[in-house]
């Protein structure tokens, strides 16, 4: 737990003409969802999350909340109609977010700024900000090194070569304590590109951090292209067994649903080896360990839990690190219970915990061991997952 409070200032009031999407920016769609969609489920699982202010097209604040409610849910989410310009939005958005009192009252109260056009801005990033920020009185900026050699130009003519090494792009989130920006924000004469010119016209100093590639920006027709394409893939696999129950009375979880008249397996929770071989597929293609590490029989507040609980634990260590699901199998080994008729019950509730396609098969083992001998059931799981991997 961080000893911080952070709000997050999103701006999604743009109309985005140079995206030529024909909608504003934040309703442009990648993989069938909007850009603030994607936005706002990395900013859900921040470290110390209070509030988040999402700036709309005048108009469009219904639908923008309605998108703000649906990933963050209506006591976190807050939308505003956004100004003419980018400062103007982030004033409003300032204001809005003062009606909170945690904000009033400021000490421990950090505020990060986003844009909605760097998307895929990973939850990692905005710990990471707002952790420098909370620790600090200056404002905090993400950066990445300039690659390009930068030529200083006056119309046709290029008049210097300027020392890249001295150079870098910056990236939102940018981070602040809350009752310092707004005070900048109220004394603000001229209107700045972002809120670290602002911070420094004002006397402020501005500390650099590491960036993150997945935060590109996305400006013109070609970048969606490019983020559609540009994923990073991993798969991962898992297996668990457990032993058929010698309590008559307890049933059989696989898949997170009941399978009627068939004898459970044991085990310290619900036994549920298609849910617990998924988990561990999902979390070793992300490098994030394995059930035990992550759900140990240690805590006693997995005792008897269904697989549901460990799905939903593990698609939130996911999303904290930037991975999304693209799809799922699993293999039950054993003489029972039977799959066929199971098959779309399961397949279609793994599919609604992932949001993913799952499929499942069976097979038996002609005899062999002791699944051959009906003494338990076996699951083999396989995953892909996937993330933005921009340079």
């Amino acid at each position: 737990m961080v000893n911080y409070d952070v709000a997050v200032v999103l701006l999604a009031a743009g109309r985005g003409e140079r995206l030529g999407a024909g909608v504003p920016k934040g309703f442009a769609k990648i993989d069938g969802s909007t850009l603030l969609e994607h936005a706002l489920g990395q900013v859900k699982n921040v470290a110390g999350l209070r509030r988040v202010v999402v700036t709309a097209p005048a108009g469009l604040e219904d639908e923008v909340q309605n998108y703000a409610d649906a990933v963050l849910g209506s006591e976190v989410a807050w939308v505003v109609t956004g100004g003419e310009t980018r400062q103007q939005s982030i004033g409003l958005g300032l204001e809005k977010l003062a009606e909170f009192d945690a904000y009033r009252a400021g000490a421990k109260a950090v505020v990060l700024v986003h844009d909605v056009a760097r998307t895929f801005a990973p939850t990692s990033l905005f710990d990471a900000v707002a952790a420098a920020a909370a620790a600090s009185d200056d404002a905090i900026v993400p950066v990445l090194p300039v690659a390009d050699t930068i030529k200083q130009i006056e119309g046709e003519w290029i008049t210097a070569t300027l020392d890249r090494d001295k150079m870098a792009r910056s990236q939102t989130p940018q981070g602040f304590k809350f009752a310092a920006l707004r005070a900048v924000y109220a004394g603000a004469e001229t209107d700045y590109t972002d809120d670290a010119a602002l911070w420094q016209a004002s006397g402020g100093r501005v500390r650099a951090i590491t960036g993150d590639p997945a935060a590109y920006k996305i400006t013109h027709p070609e970048d969606l292209g490019l983020m559609t394409a540009a994923r990073e893939q991993r798969s991962g696999i898992g297996v668990d067994v457990h032993r058929f129950s010698e309590d008559a009375a307890k049933p059989l979880f696989l898949g997170t649903v009941v399978w009627s008249g068939e004898r459970g397996l044991d085990g310290h929770s619900d036994g549920d080896a298609v849910s617990h071989a998924i988990v561990d597929a999902l979390l070793s293609a992300a490098g994030l360990g394995d059930i035990g590490s992550n759900f140990g029989v240690d805590r006693p507040e997995f005792a008897g839990a269904n697989g549901t609980i460990f799905l939903a634990g593990t698609i939130d260590l996911l999303a904290a690190n930037g991975w999304r699901i693209e799809n799922v199998s699993v293999q039950i080994i054993g003489n029972r219970p039977k799959v066929a008729p199971m098959r779309p019950t399961v397949e279609q509730a793994l599919g609604a915990i992932l949001a993913a396609p799952v499929a499942i098969g069976a097979t038996t083992t002609d005899g062999l061991g002791f699944l051959g001998n009906s003494e338990g059931v076996a699951a083999v799981a396989t995953a892909l997952i996937s993330r933005r991997s921009v340079g």
